[in-house]
């Protein structure tokens, strides 16, 4: 039978997670009569932690909103969970550049863990491996990142201070649609009413944003924003443009070209016969280098095309070359 402390701290965290707890809920969670749990709030109070009592036909009990919870109050479960959060944002780069408060609180949340669950935390931490580097992403400001995210909640416009990739520096007014992170990066995607057009920024480029006076309604229901945001990656502008046309669907090619990475369409009609281009869909892509596309064509296995540029061909050629020498060789 749990002691009536083991119970307090229980109903504790009942009400530490949100809403209001009718006393005929907690009674029957905490497994005593009703009069008990009037006598546990009651120690809680004693203890300065504001419980508010609320009237009516769906009242019951709930914490003060503001109310801190102590460092202690996290079972196994929660403590490892909230752990693990706080180191895997970090090695994905999903931090701002007050990047220290994720390590300060990890540090906090470790130093007041019973020493048992420290041990099994630190085990688990420690045998722990990430495939992606850590480091690699400039981070966001942190008021940027709340300013940014509060107006996309409120459907306010913002006014942001931007330096584009080349340099440029601009002031412009965005209503923003929504927040993406995509491989450890932060985005913002919303209409720019200056360009007339839907555009998207990287938040980490953004050194300041301000919430402006009134409000306004996306053009669109249903919009995506991590849609958008891949779609204008796939779209920008690199030293290379390369079209192909690939035999098989979209399912299939989406395997090793994702939508961050290309753009998969049907291919324009020839005015020849249909079977001429069924089965066959075009896929355009943007790149800074050739060199990874020849075996990642040749791990999709599927018949292609190459339409442009004559770089890639050849390159294709070499691979070609290289692999049916490496399977002719005997050791």
């Amino acid at each position: 039978m749990a002691r009536p402390t083991q119970r307090v701290l229980t109903l504790l965290e009942l009400l530490q997670s949100g809403g209001i707890r009718t006393l005929a809920e907690l009674s029957d969670r905490l497994g005593v009569d009703e009069r008990t749990v009037r006598r546990y709030v009651d120690h809680l109070i004693d203890l300065d932690v504001p419980v508010e009592s609320v009237r009516g036909r769906y009242g019951g009990y709930r914490l003060a909103i503001g109310y801190r919870m102590p460092p202690l109050m996290l079972s196994d479960d929660e403590a490892l969970a909230v752990l693990l959060g706080l180191v895997a944002a970090r090695r994905a780069g999903l931090v701002t550049t007050t990047g220290t408060a994720s390590e300060t609180a990890a540090a906090k949340i470790r130093r007041v863990l019973p020493e048992r669950l420290a041990r099994k935390v630190d085990a688990v931490l420690e045998s722990l491996a990430f495939t992606a580097p850590p480091g690699e992403f400039p981070a966001p400001q942190a008021t940027v990142l709340l300013a940014v995210a509060d107006a996309v909640r409120h459907r306010r416009p913002i006014s942001i201070r931007y330096t584009a990739a080349d340099g440029r520096r601009s002031e412009r007014t965005l209503h923003p649609y929504g927040l993406v992170a995509h491989s450890g990066r932060w985005y913002v995607t919303g209409a720019d009413p200056g360009a007339g057009e839907d555009r998207t920024f990287r938040l980490d480029r953004i050194a300041d944003a301000r919430t402006l006076p009134g409000s306004f309604e996306p053009p669109t229901a249903g919009i995506d924003p991590a849609q958008r945001v891949l779609s204008g990656l796939a779209k920008a502008p690199y030293r290379h443009e390369v079209t192909l046309r690939i035999q098989g669907t979209v399912e299939q090619i989406r395997t090793r070209f994702p939508a961050s990475v290309a753009i998969v369409e049907e291919p324009p009609p020839t005015g020849g016969v249909a079977s001429e281009t069924e089965g066959w869909l075009r896929v355009e892509v943007r790149a800074e280098r050739l060199d990874w596309l020849p075996p990642l064509l040749a791990s999709l296995d599927r018949r292609f095309v190459i339409e442009r540029p004559d770089e890639l061909r050849t390159l294709v050629i070499a691979l070609a070359d290289r692999l049916a020498a490496s399977a002719g060789r005997r050791a």
